[in-house]
């Protein structure tokens, strides 16, 4: 009795094994199908975010301070006046020349009255008077203002000299 027994046990056992096999097999055709799309998609997602990122940093370099060459041309920017909308829009003269493209010496020596802003930074400044402190603010925080100076380096004096070669012999 122990052998039939153990004979339909196995044959249960195979046709349970087939019909599970012939379910799952167009299932897992199904599912590595999928896994091909959407590793396809991931590729075609990464593309398009880096097209983006790129469209993206291209915006923000951009000038997006742009005045009419009529409103240039009429424009009297005095030192008095660049320094007013330089306080009127709450920035200072580094953020002021991170905005127009210059340096931090040439918003200095215009406001000194020793130079006169021309060309697209004299546009630029006409520009940013038609703008807000929000709007300013959000363009600042766009771009990015490097306030970190390098240190000189350092003179040798005899003292370290005669320390540094004593330091080698030893």
């Amino acid at each position: 009795m122990g052998k039939l027994e153990f004979i339909i046990k196995s044959e249960i056992v195979r046709l349970a094994k087939h019909e599970v096999w012939s379910t799952f097999s167009p299932l897992r055709k199904e599912v590595w199908g999928m896994k091909l799309k959407l590793s396809n998609l991931i590729k075609n997602f990464s593309v398009l975010d880096r097209l983006a990122k790129e469209a993206s940093k291209a915006k923000s370099t951009e000038s997006k301070l742009e005045a009419t060459p009529e409103e240039v041309k009429a424009s009297r920017l005095t030192p008095d006046r660049i320094r007013g909308l330089r306080k009127k829009l709450g920035i200072s003269m580094r953020e002021l020349g991170v905005l127009t493209g210059s340096s931090l010496g040439a918003v200095l020596s215009w406001e000194k009255g020793k130079f006169k802003p021309r060309g697209d930074k004299k546009a630029a400044l006409v520009a940013l008077r038609k703008l807000k402190k929000r709007e300013v603010r959000k363009m600042l925080a766009e771009k990015p203002v490097e306030t970190k100076r390098e240190e000189p380096p350092k003179k040798n004096t005899k003292k370290t000299t005669k320390k540094k070669l004593l330091g080698k012999q030893k």
